[in-house]
């Protein structure tokens, strides 16, 4: 197999054969489409964070990409991490059908040849349910490589298996279906309150202005990254993916959450609701009611609760999986050498602790 190996330090530069790579990829998740790169490049990195690229093509028709970025100015350990962050529900290399592990080695290599060399190569948040996570650690381990394996997150989800909301609804726990019945009567017996799901148009801008306000009255920490969420909406609007969902009561936005639908998936990206409205449960009717529309309407195959083991999310979601990294340390380098020993003792100290335990 003749591969041909290339490094960018664009999006813009990549091949239209390896753009398309990514509409693939999109259908596996949102997060994984040239749109959710172009917004997070935008948005996120900081002032010396580079992207770099690499993308490994056997001119057969098989390629396999690897968006990454690392920080210029930061001092050693010198480390490269998949172009992810908090925001991102999962990564995972880009490649076409028939790409495997081989492929995926060719893209990795020139990590090991960089000048000056990394200690540090991090992959993070990844599937373990198909052969990819094996096959990227794999071929780290063939490249000479130290990996490790580590818990991200857990990931709750709903299969639909075609299910209307009505059918879903009875099958959710009595207490959140009395909890939904019993306050959505209250809150359309307020004066002028209603449920709005925007989805594109003139819409947007005002859509942005009111989720900010509600986030803004709501429990949750300042975004780090001002432009991202805005620059999400707009992304997904253009898509034809939003389904941003905003509660009113007597014309004041009071709850606000993103939805992302693409390729038969709903992803449940952000969700905040103003303190004072607390017991309306207004969080909890918006999400019935975009539940309502992506089943009935969308009529989606799976709906994704994305990051975490939050204890709501296992009233709406039926089933539990979980996001992993890979760590990968190059013993060619010092701290590399260090970091990997490190990961081993660690290794090792929890395993006897554990032992003693039981």
């Amino acid at each position: 197999m003749s591969v041909k190996v290339y490094c960018h330090d664009s999006l813009e530069a990549l091949a239209g054969t390896h753009k398309a790579a990514f509409e693939g990829a999109e259908c596996v998740s949102f997060d994984l489409s040239l749109p959710w790169f172009a917004n997070f490049l935008a948005t996120t990195l900081g002032p010396q964070e580079r992207l770099r690229v690499y993308v490994a093509d056997d001119g057969e028709g098989r390629v396999a990409i690897l968006p990454m970025c690392y920080d210029e100015g930061a001092s050693r350990p010198r480390k490269m991490r998949s172009l992810a962050n908090f925001y991102t529900a999962l990564y995972a290399p880009i490649t076409s059908c028939g790409a495997g592990e081989e492929l995926l080695g060719h893209a990795l290599a020139p990590l090991r040849s960089d000048s000056p060399q990394w200690d540090e190569i991090d992959f993070s948040p990844l599937s373990t349910e198909d052969g990819t996570f094996n096959a990227l650690f794999n071929a780290l381990r063939n490249l000479g490589l130290l990996p490790f394996k580590y818990f991200c997150f857990g990931n709750w989800y709903l299969l639909v298996d075609g299910r209307s909301y009505a059918e879903y609804y009875e099958g959710l726990p009595s207490r959140l279906r009395n909890t939904v019945k019993r306050k959505s009567k209250q809150f359309f017996t307020d004066s002028g309150a209603r449920l709005d799901i925007i989805t594109g148009g003139d819409q947007i801008e005002s859509g942005i202005a009111d989720y900010n306000k509600v986030y803004a009255t709501s429990w949750k920490v300042e975004e780090p990254f001002p432009g991202f969420i805005p620059g999400l909406i707009r992304a997904s609007a253009k898509q034809g993916w939003l389904r941003l969902g905003i509660a009113y009561v007597r014309g004041e936005p009071v709850a606000a959450q993103i939805w992302i639908v693409a390729h038969g998936r709903a992803a449940i990206f952000k969700l905040a609701y103003d303190e004072k409205f607390a017991p309306y449960s207004v969080g909890s009717v918006l999400s019935a009611h975009l539940m309502r529309h992506v089943l009935d309407v969308d009529k989606v195959r799976e709906v994704d609760y994305l990051i975490g083991d939050d204890a709501y999310k296992r009233d709406w979601m039926s089933r539990r999986r979980e996001r992993w990294g890979i760590v990968a340390y190059n013993p060619r380098t010092l701290l590399g050498l260090a970091g990997a020993l490190k990961q081993t003792l660690g290794g090792w100290r929890r395993f006897v602790l554990s032992y003693v335990k039981r």
